[in-house]
């Protein structure tokens, strides 16, 4: 699972390739309960916007967050049924979280080793995600936040190396640029057939030490 990545600050890169401007307010490395700029477009107005939302989705009818310690991450193959998100899904709330790499552990050595992934190609890029809109019943804060959408990674010739030996390899899923506005107009249909490594631009990765 992804549990780790660093938003792009690529402000130009995001309003030439999303046509939108990039939120501040973030920070250098998220981590689950965190913000990061998420990308998502109306239905009825099909306006696209950018603002921050928090890494780890909360349903609209949760009592409180604790339950985003658990949803940063939704399997695309039960998304669909998954308390947690289907509302999301059903009402299609589609959106890219903007990144320049995310980290997963290897296990090669024996340990845990930090490994980065990027684009081949050094831009940055988007990741699917599930958003929903929650309300904090003590304050009343609206808050929202999302989940990385993942698929097997199994025979993925990047991303088939990380996690512990014997267990699924899965990755996020990564939109290519020109997909993108085919990803946030989605239909659940449609959506189902992007959410492929398939379609996904090249990666390299490379051993990270931690910070």
């Amino acid at each position: 699972m992804c549990t780790n990545f660093t938003p792009t600050r690529r402000a130009q890169w995001v309003k030439d390739t999303l046509g939108v401007d990039l939120p501040s307010g973030f920070s250098d490395e998220t981590f689950p309960g965190y913000l990061a700029p998420l990308v998502v477009k109306s239905h009825q107005s099909a306006r696209v916007a950018c603002g921050l939302a928090r890494f780890g989705l909360i349903p609209a009818w949760a009592k409180d967050d604790k339950i985003s310690r658990h949803t940063y991450n939704a399997r695309s193959e039960t998304a669909a049924e998954k308390p947690s998100y289907r509302a999301a899904w059903r009402q299609r709330q589609f959106g890219l979280v903007l990144v320049d790499n995310f980290y997963e552990p290897s296990y090669e050595s024996g340990r845990a080793v930090r490994w980065k992934i990027e684009r081949a190609s050094g831009d940055p890029f988007g990741i699917a995600c599930l958003w929903d809109r929650w309300t904090d019943p003590a304050s009343g804060q609206r808050v929202v936040s999302f989940s990385m959408l993942t698929v097997n990674a199994d025979d993925h010739p990047v991303m088939k190396q990380f996690h512990k030996p014997g267990d699924e390899k899965r990755t996020p899923v990564i939109i290519a640029p020109e997909l993108h506005d085919a990803w946030l107009s989605a239909d659940t249909a449609q959506a189902l057939e992007l959410m492929t490594w398939a379609h996904m631009p090249d990666l390299s990765a490379m051993s990270a030490p931690l910070r």
